[in-house]
Order: structure tokens, then C-alpha cells, then sequence
């Protein structure tokens, strides 16, 4: 299978799904595991089938919750392997179970993976720009050390594939919704040649979830951007802005060995 892979430990699996390597057809072609954006569920199933023999893994061991751009956070415990909850409204899922693969679905959002190597904890975030601005990120380092006494100055960061700051295209109430939320606006928005000669905001997302991360105690070694624009490579990696909502989602997935 044809993944992305990362480089965080030898004592983890991350990585982020391509787009061939499946049996999905049209806007979801090939490989998507997303249960919820209209793929056909026959073809769903295969796809999560395939992900997990390459993993090694059985089904029931590879979460994935159904996410609505919000802040939620849940931590995965040995009973949801068994029990299968549909985790509605999720958006961040923290585990520290080994051979639990968690991850979040993405076509142009942030997909971040966080890994503690002292307490050998993982988390799987989506950020859309509702969740960076809602500071998903560091809410979830929260969560982490709340529930497994992680120090952020340990966690290492990996922000996949997303949407770049150069096709990023936003309105006045994105940048006025940074604004407010204290983001240094001269340093994740700049103005864009567009139509009719005229310029727009554009918005760095990877940066602004950087330094969220920073802001809430993160080395900046310990921070990796994969520097993929999704709406650039959508031959590679899906992108709703190319393809329309009703298409594949890319799955960033973690997983201790």
C-alpha cells in the first residue's frame, strides 16, 4: 500500500493515506475509509480491510470518529476496541494502547499527530480552520496530560497534508475570527493577486497550528510540517476544494507499536 510515512520513533507507525491503492470509483478514487462522505460502504469496508492487513492489525482495532469541526476530544480505552462506539461529533482522539491505530479523515484540513515517547501516548487531531482557531491542538496536549501526565516538552508534532497558505483563499470572517482569537495576523495571513485585480487574505494553517503548539509548550524541533498542499497534489491526496464535499477523505493515522 502506498502511504505517506513518518519519522517520529521506531516505537510508533504514522502515516497518511494516498489516494490509489483502493477499489473506491469517481471523486473517491481509489482509497478512502471515511464512513460518512457518500462513498459506496462496500467499498468503504474493503479499503479499511486493506489498511489493516497492512498494518497488521484486525478491524476493530482502527478508530475513526466521525468528525464535525468542533473540539471534542475523547481518549480510546481498551472497552472501545471492544464495544465500537460510533464516536459522533469527535474530532481528536488520544490513546495509549499498543496495536490501536486512531486517526482523523481529511480532504484540505489539518490533520496533526502528536506522540508522547515518555508515556508512550498518541493523539490524532483534525483542524480545520474552525478547530485551529478553537486551539484543537493544544486543547488536546491538555487532554494528554490530564489523562497520561504528558509534558509537552517531550511531544513530538507531525502536521500532514492540508491545504497550503498560497490556495488557501479565506473571507473577512475567517480573518476577523483570528483576529479575535489573539493569532498573529501579520504572520499566518497574507493578501493574494486575485480576480479583477483585486487582492484577498490568504491564511497559513500549518503555521497557525504551530504555534499553537509552541504557545502551549512544544519544542520547536519537535514540530514537522509535511509542507504538502493538498489542493495542489489532489492527484495524490484528496482536496474537497478540488473535488467537492461528496469525495474522498485522506486518513492520518498513529499507532504504537
Amino acid at each position: 500500500m502506498n502511504l505517506l510515512t513518518y519519522d517520529l520513533s521506531n516505537d510508533i507507525v504514522a502515516f497518511s493515506t494516498k489516494r490509489e491503492g483502493g477499489v473506491s470509483s469517481g471523486a473517491y478514487s481509489t482509497f478512502s475509509i471515511c464512513h460518512y462522505c457518500g462513498d459506496n460502504p462496500v467499498n468503504v469496508a474493503r479499503n479499511r480491510t486493506l489498511l489493516c492487513r497492512h498494518l497488521g492489525i484486525a478491524d476493530n482495532q482502527l478508530i475513526l470518529p466521525h468528525q464535525t469541526h468542533g473540539t471534542n476530544i475523547r481518549a480510546i480505552t481498551t472497552a472501545d476496541l471492544q464495544q465500537q462506539p460510533e464516536l459522533n461529533d469527535i474530532d481528536a482522539l488520544i490513546t495509549n494502547i499498543p496495536q490501536c491505530c486512531i486517526g482523523v479523515s481529511t480532504a484540505d484540513c489539518v490533520p496533526i499527530l502528536l506522540y508522547d515517547p515518555i508515556t508512550k501516548a498518541i493523539a490524532a487531531i483534525h483542524a480545520g480552520w474552525r478547530g485551529t482557531v478553537a486551539h484543537i491542538a493544544s486543547k488536546t496536549l491538555q487532554q494528554m496530560s490530564a489523562t497520561y501526565g504528558t509534558k509537552p516538552i517531550h511531544v513530538k508534532a507531525i502536521i500532514g497534508p492540508s491545504i497550503s497558505e498560497a490556495a488557501f483563499e479565506i473571507g473577512d470572517e475567517v480573518y476577523e475570527a483570528f483576529e479575535s482569537a489573539g493569532f498573529p495576523m501579520s504572520v499566518i495571513t497574507h493578501r493574494y493577486p486575485a480576480a479583477n485585480n483585486t487582492q484577498k487574505w490568504h491564511i497559513d494553517l500549518w503555521r497557525a497550528n504551530q504555534l499553537c503548539l509552541e504557545n502551549a509548550g512544544f519544542m520547536p524541533q519537535n514540530i514537522a510540517i509535511s509542507g504538502i498542499c493538498t489542493y495542489t497534489h489532489h492527484n495524490s491526496y484528496f482536496s474537497a476544494r478540488r473535488l467537492g464535499i461528496r469525495s474522498g477523505r485522506i486518513f492520518t493515522g498513529i499507532m504504537l507499536k
